[in-house]
């Protein structure tokens, strides 16, 4: 398939058909890596990014886990 290089601001940019980013999975805001060599462009995409939380919540293990921490009686109007 045969598609035309446009120009965006100061960069270059090329119209993916809805036909082809559905084969692959693309959709509005999808994130991809560019890479470049012997005459290719090729674009891949990326791997859906962790949320920070996941991240974290990696890191919690039944060794670092604490349990409850009592901090006293309310001392104010708050409501448990």
């Amino acid at each position: 398939m045969k598609a035309r290089i446009d120009k965006w601001g100061d960069n270059l940019a090329i119209q993916i058909p809805q036909s082809l980013a559905s084969q692959v999975g693309l959709e509005v805001d999808a994130e991809v890596e560019l890479t470049a060599g012997e005459g290719q462009l090729v674009v891949t995409l990326s791997k859906r990014a962790k949320s920070r939380l996941d991240i974290l919540l990696e890191g919690v293990t039944e060794e670092n886990l604490h349990g409850e921490v009592d901090t006293g009686r309310p001392v104010g109007k708050e409501v448990w």
